[in-house]
C-alpha cells in the first residue's frame, strides 16, 4: 500500500525555520546563498543584505516617528507658554468690566484666531446694559447650553457668528464656538456665555480636528468670566 505524503508548503519551511534557529549556523553557505529581488530595483541581492535594507527601512521610519515626537511636543511647548500668557493677562484684570474683552484680545493676538467675539448673560446688576451682554437670543443660550464640548466646523449661518467683526467684508468661513459654564465643560451647568472663533479659512476648525485644548480654553474663560456674575 502507497502512503500519500502531503507536499511541503511554505509555511511548513517558515515554521521549520522558526522552530531550529541554528539552522542557519550549521549552514551558513545556504543562507549566503540565497538571492532574492530588491525592493529598490530588478536586482538580485543576498538575503543578508534584504535583511539591512529592511533595517535601515525600519530605522529611517523610526527616525521619522521621533522627529514628528519632537515636533509636536516643541509645538505643545508653544502652546503652553501661550496659555500661560493668557492666564496671567486675565489674572491681572483688576476691573471685570474689562475681562470679555481681555479674552478676546488674549485669543486673537496669542493663538492667531482672526477672529474672536464673547458673550455672557445672566450677569450682576454693574453689567447688564455692557456690549458683551446683548444679542445673544433665547435660542443662542439654549444652543450653549447643549454644547458638553466645543464644535468645530464650517459657518453655516449660526448666529454666533455674526458676532464676529467681519474683517474685509468676509465672514468667517469656519467656526470654533466653545460654551462657558461653570466648572468642567461637559457637565450639566447651564451655560452663562458662548466663546466664538472664526477664521477666513474653511480649514482652521474642522469637523474633525482635536478639541482638547480648545475645551481647556473655554474653562479657562469661564473661570475668568464667572467674575461678572
Amino acid at each position: 500500500m502507497t502512503t500519500h505524503i502531503p507536499p511541503i508548503t511554505e509555511d511548513d519551511i517558515a515554521q521549520f525555520l522558526t522552530n531550529t534557529p541554528g539552522f542557519f549556523e550549521r549552514h551558513a553557505e545556504v543562507l549566503a546563498s540565497v538571492q532574492i529581488t530588491s525592493p529598490h530595483g530588478a536586482r538580485a541581492v543576498s538575503l543578508q543584505e534584504r535583511q539591512a535594507e529592511m533595517l535601515r527601512e525600519k530605522i529611517k521610519g523610526l527616525e521619522q516617528r521621533v522627529m514628528e515626537m519632537v515636533r509636536n511636543s516643541n509645538e505643545n511647548a508653544a502652546i503652553a507658554h501661550k496659555v500661560h500668557q493668557w492666564t496671567g493677562s486675565l489674572l491681572q484684570v483688576r476691573d471685570p468690566f474689562d475681562l470679555p474683552q481681555t479674552v478676546v484680545d488674549g485669543v486673537r493676538t496669542l493663538f492667531d484666531v482672526p477672529q474672536a467675539a464673547v458673550r455672557v448673560w445672566e450677569v450682576a446688576a454693574p453689567y447688564i446694559d455692557a456690549d458683551f451682554t446683548q444679542g445673544a437670543s433665547d435660542d443662542a443660550r439654549a444652543f450653549a447650553s447643549s454644547l458638553t464640548m466645543p464644535f468645530c466646523g464650517p459657518n453655516l449661518g449660526f448666529e454666533p457668528a455674526g458676532w464676529l467683526a467681519q474683517e474685509g467684508g468676509e465672514p468667517a468661513q469656519s467656526l470654533a464656538l466653545l460654551p462657558l459654564r461653570a466648572g468642567a465643560i461637559d457637565s450639566a451647568t447651564p451655560a452663562f456665555g458662548l466663546l466664538v472663533l472664526g477664521s477666513h479659512d474653511p480649514q482652521r476648525f474642522d469637523a474633525t480636528m482635536g478639541t482638547d485644548f480648545l475645551s481647556r480654553m473655554a474653562e479657562l474663560a469661564s473661570a475668568a468670566l464667572l467674575r461678572l456674575k
